[in-house]
């Protein structure tokens, strides 16, 4: 009796199949198709909530209408069309909804009102403001100030490490500082060099 041995067909024939429905599905599908073919076959159900924009109600000593959240930096942007806004997302601050939000305002007040005695001296030493945040009670690892412009000084304090972040300037004009919650992808308070 004679054995015809057919495990190397078999295994080959198995691998071109397998590779031919591999190629078969590739490249066919646009991004979105996936999921806007889910959403036409399967509406949201009457009744059940989507997710949405957090309504943040006024904090102590806020007015009702609250402060719009902070912008993204969007100098050089580029021209109409290309990606720029999505390739620099990471540079984005999280803004802050609830109590959070209420506590970055209370620091801001802090703050404000703590360097409001150097600017109206007109004292823009960043070492005097860094002395001035300090002695808030902030650890002086995570309170940086520096000159910015010849009569004005910024300042970036990392609050607390959910992180509760604020950034500010004080120039002879004026003292301002705005909180958030740090940035994708990236753990503090500084403004991330690179993205993902």
């Amino acid at each position: 009796m004679t054995m015809i041995r057919t495990t190397g067909v078999r295994r080959g024939m198995l691998l071109a199949a397998t590779l031919g429905v591999l190629a078969a599905g590739c490249g066919t599908q646009r991004p979105g198709d996936t999921a806007d073919a889910y959403r036409r076959s399967h509406p949201t159900p009457t009744g059940i909530s989507t997710p949405s924009t957090p309504v943040d109600l006024p904090c102590p000593g806020e007015s009702p209408t609250p402060t719009p959240p902070r912008s993204a930096d969007t100098s050089g942007s580029a021209a109409p069309g290309d990606r720029y806004a999505e390739n620099h997302g990471f540079r984005v601050p999280f803004p802050l909804h609830g109590q959070r939000r209420c506590d970055g305002l209370a620091a801001v007040g802090r703050i404000e009102a703590a360097l409001e005695p150097l600017r109206k001296r007109g004292d823009f030493a960043p070492e005097h403001t860094r002395d001035v945040l300090t002695g808030l009670g902030y650890p002086a690892g995570k309170v940086r100030s520096y000159e910015n412009g010849p009569t004005g000084v910024s300042f970036l304090i990392e609050v607390d490490a959910s992180p509760l972040c604020v950034e500010g300037r004080m120039d002879r004009d004026s003292t301002r500082a705005d909180p958030f919650g740090g940035y994708p992808d990236h753990s503090g308070c500084d403004t991330p060099s690179g993205g993902h």
